[in-house]
Order: C-alpha cells, then sequence, then structure tokens
C-alpha cells in the first residue's frame, strides 16, 4: 500500500513537472495572440517569422520590408518543439503564403541531437503543408555566436540537416545567416550584445542581407 502511495506521489509530480514544462510560454504566446488581433489585417497576403529570441527581439523587422505584412511570432527561449506545440497559435492562424523559421539554436544548447530536432521541424512543415500545401518555407540557419562557440560542431551538423530537409521540397528553402556571420574561421565579434548572444543592428544588417531576396 504504501508503495503505491509513493507510485502516485511521483506520478502526480512527474505530471505537474511536465504540464509546467509544456506550457511555460503559453502567456507570451496569448500576448501575441492578443497584439495581432488588432495590428493583423486578415483580408493582406502575410509573411510569418517565427522562433526562438534572435526572430522575437528584431525590433525593425517589418521597417526593414515595408510594403509586406509580416507577423513577427518569435517567442524567447523557445525550441522546435515549442513551436510545434504552438504551431496552430504562431503560425496557422495567419494562413501565411510564406514562412521563416529559426528554431535549433536553444535546441543544440539543450543537448538536443540534430536528429530530434529536424523531426520536430518536418512535423511543424506537415502541419503547415495540411493547411495549404503551396506555403513557401524558409529554413533560417542557427547561427553562430560568441557564447555557445564551443558547440559549433553541432550547429553546423544541425545546419546541414537543414540543407538537406531543404532539397527535399521545392517550396522549402535553406537561408545560411552562418557563414556571413563568421570572420574566417571565427565568429565576428562586433555583432553581437553584451552577452554574446543575441546580435546587435550590425549582426541583423547580416540577416537582413541574407533573407531579402525570400522575402522579395
Amino acid at each position: 500500500m504504501y508503495m503505491k502511495y509513493l507510485v502516485l506521489i511521483f506520478f502526480l509530480v512527474g505530471s505537474a513537472a511536465l504540464a509546467q514544462k509544456t506550457n511555460r510560454f503559453q502567456k507570451e504566446v496569448d500576448a501575441i495572440g492578443q497584439r495581432y488581433d488588432t495590428l493583423w489585417d486578415s483580408s493582406r497576403e502575410t509573411i510569418v517569422f517565427t522562433g526562438s529570441s534572435s526572430v522575437r527581439i528584431w525590433k525593425d523587422l517589418e521597417q526593414r520590408f515595408p510594403g509586406q505584412q509580416l507577423v513577427n511570432s518569435g517567442f524567447g527561449g523557445s525550441q522546435a518543439s515549442d513551436l510545434l506545440l504552438y504551431c496552430n497559435e504562431l503560425i496557422l492562424r495567419f494562413k501565411p503564403k510564406k514562412v521563416f523559421i529559426y528554431e535549433g539554436d536553444n535546441d543544440i544548447a539543450a543537448e538536443k541531437k540534430s536528429k530530434e530536432i529536424i523531426e520536430n521541424t518536418s512535423a511543424i512543415i506537415k502541419k503547415i503543408r495540411i493547411q495549404n500545401p503551396n506555403t513557401k518555407i524558409v529554413l533560417i540557419a542557427a547561427k553562430p555566436s560568441i557564447a555557445r562557440w564551443e558547440l559549433k560542431r553541432s550547429y553546423k551538423k544541425l545546419n546541414r540537416s537543414f540543407k538537406k530537409l531543404s532539397k527535399k521540397d521545392a517550396l522549402i528553402a535553406y537561408a545560411d545567416v552562418w557563414t556571413p556571420m563568421l570572420d574566417g574561421r571565427q565568429v565576428k565579434q562586433n555583432i553581437f550584445l553584451e552577452d554574446g548572444l543575441h546580435m546587435n543592428k550590425q549582426g541583423y544588417d547580416i540577416w537582413y542581407s541574407v533573407l531579402k531576396d525570400f522575402v522579395n
């Protein structure tokens, strides 16, 4: 009887912890939804940028692409599994003609393998395809950074997998932001904020130079 009681306690504690982890972005996702309740025009074609904090804190994203209706549904600290969970709220509700996805950065830092990241990314793509098989998808390469430079081998392996995935579908593109952020064999030092992870304006200038052709 005592053992059954312990098992029940462990199950309840584990379930509560899982629920807390699963819903850790709910408030942020709700806030994004509320913001675009007033900003988003459903009668116009939409381009969605989504993923982790490198997208979320791109403050002048809309200004860089005038004439386009852009939705920035990035949510900081997210991984591909989180975007999969909130795919309806952050992507599908906007019925986009094009989707830019930036995930994998935090996944690698959390010691996830490329295979798992690609599986989650493929599941996101499948959800988008079910809604509209003609939606174009751009996979943004995991970026190099000062803070996570020791993980560069894992990031490069993931980017090879992203590139391979993009070749399976003519409507999927791979945007290589990794290479132009390097100075020889090292990551550029002047394109980041003080944390060595998030980008400053110079960093986003590089991203813009890579992504503009995919947008336009």
